[in-house]
């Protein structure tokens, strides 16, 4: 794989990972339908994963901004893989475009609080009872401390931008909740993240 391209955004996170958020996919996506990923950043999840998923059509989407680089690794996906679309979850007027699934990997501790909010609010109208949002990234939980190097990614998110951080698994529940979503699946990751599943209730 050309990684070298200056033109082509790229994140080693993405490659150490991607395997390892694969095996939960494979449980917790449909059989058919589009999969809407949210905060597709450099596109290279996107790329990878739809070639895993033919039977799906996939659907990367982020900021406007970040929507060529994204472009550029669809050289390399499957050809069920769909132009990149504009989103923002901070925006007043999000709407989600029709999906049978949604995944977003290390979004949530990037976006301020209400973006959380607003992808529950959006997705309880798009996804259809019994179908998943998929989530993946590092979490506090009140029984137990938060890792030392998270606690670190931590101060360096706020540093950066005070209203990112991450975020507390139990408030994240009762957002999604209130939203009509129940928690199925909650699993440790490697470098200390979790994959989340929450599913649309009846």
């Amino acid at each position: 794989m050309n990684v070298s391209s200056p033109e082509r955004p790229y994140a080693i996170a993405c490659d150490r990972n991607r395997d390892p958020i694969l095996a939960i996919l494979r449980e917790c996506l449909p059989a058919k339908g589009r999969v809407l990923e949210i905060g597709s950043g450099t596109g290279q999840h996107a790329a990878y994963f739809s070639n895993a998923f033919p039977h799906l059509e996939w659907l990367p989407s982020d900021l406007p901004q970040n929507l060529e680089g994204i472009s550029l690794w669809r050289q390399e996906a499957g050809p069920n893989c769909l132009a990149p679309a504009g989103l923002d979850l901070l925006s007043d007027a999000l709407q989600l475009p029709p999906a049978d699934a949604i995944v977003c990997i290390n979004t949530l501790h990037i976006v301020a609080w209400q973006g959380t909010h607003r992808l529950f609010t959006a997705a309880g109208k798009t996804l259809s009872p019994g179908q998943a949002i998929y989530l993946y990234g590092p979490y506090r939980y009140a029984d137990r401390p938060l890792e030392p190097s998270n606690e670190q990614f931590d101060q360096w998110l706020k540093e950066r931008d005070p209203a990112s951080g991450i975020r507390n698994f139990e408030d994240l529940s009762r957002i999604a909740q209130e939203q009509g979503f129940a928690l199925e699946t909650d699993l440790p990751m490697p470098a200390n993240n979790r994959s989340l599943i929450f599913r649309r209730a009846p």
